[in-house]
């Protein structure tokens, strides 16, 4: 989102936790130091400026009453034209999820919102579950045969830029999905031909990836929300496409033969080679 509002030529001040994270941005935004428990005074430094937000709850805070509500009252008495609130597909539905929380006080504070309830990241498979993929082969997720219609985070960061900078956005709500509905067996499929080895979906059982993840130390407070979300999953609430993304931005969604061929790399190990990048 960052790299697309400076191309639209729009100032951009980014929030760190640290200043080496500076390093991650594109050239020519402006850094912030920024913590979501600073005091109000800090948070308002920290908005010093800005007349549009993009808020996005860090998976670690649970508690979003007691960081980011306060956030929120902020940039409403600053002033704040317009705060987009990246939340959650279905989340109409989901009322004990954080997100449905922020939702509600957004809605409660008159606050000028506009939500991004997105699908599955396809950055799911490159980051939380990579590690697996990359040493095993295996993608490990409780999905069932369930389909889903993955959306790379780059086309919500496109989105995000759109919404920012056009007009008819405010107080709406856009559920971002991906063009293409697919299950896990066929992601496997598609990242063995990019990566030229064999992979394949495990298909766990819900005890068992929990059991996984509580063996490597996952807090119960994540167990839950894992649990709901995969049992949403299996439902099929996830398999739904549309073109949202491409109304939004005049540009198609990500394919995810696309996201694999540029994501190939995170998931071969290393000293191998990747057999079918173009």
């Amino acid at each position: 989102m960052v790299t697309q509002l400076l191309e639209r030529g729009e100032p951009v001040v980014a929030a760190v936790r640290h200043e080496a994270d500076a390093e991650k941005l594109a050239p020519g935004a402006q850094v912030r130091e920024f913590d979501f428990g600073a005091p109000a005074a800090e948070l308002r430094g920290a908005l010093a400026g800005c007349d549009r937000l993009f808020l996005m709850r860090p998976p670690p805070i649970a508690d979003v009453q007691r960081y980011l509500f306060p956030l929120i009252d902020v940039a409403r008495e600053a002033g704040v034209r317009q705060v987009a609130f990246l939340s959650l597909q279905g989340v109409q539905a989901n009322r004990g999820t954080p997100h449905h929380a922020v939702e509600a006080h957004l809605r409660r504070r008159n606050a000028p919102y506009t939500f991004l309830r997105p699908n599955f990241f396809m950055q799911n498979l490159s980051t939380t579950y990579a590690e697996r993929i990359r040493a095993t082969g295996e993608i490990f997720v409780p999905a069932g045969r369930a389909r889903t219609a993955f959306i790379d985070a780059r086309d919500i960061g496109r989105v995000a830029a759109a919404v920012f900078t056009s007009p008819g956005h405010l107080r709406k709500a856009y559920t971002l999905s991906g063009e293409q509905s697919l299950g896990y067996a066929a992601v496997a499929t598609i990242m063995s031909e990019v990566l030229g080895r064999p992979i394949r979906y495990a298909r766990p059982s819900e005890k068992r990836y929990l059991a996984a993840l509580a063996a490597a130390g996952a807090p119960a407070d994540y167990l839950a929300v894992q649990k709901m979300i995969h049992r949403v999953v299996r439902m099929n609430v996830s398999a739904l496409p549309n073109k949202v993304v491409r109304r939004l931005t005049g540009t198609p969604a990500t394919t995810f033969e696309r996201f694999a061929r540029d994501s190939a790399d995170v998931w071969t190990p290393p000293g191998a080679q990747v057999h079918n990048k173009p």
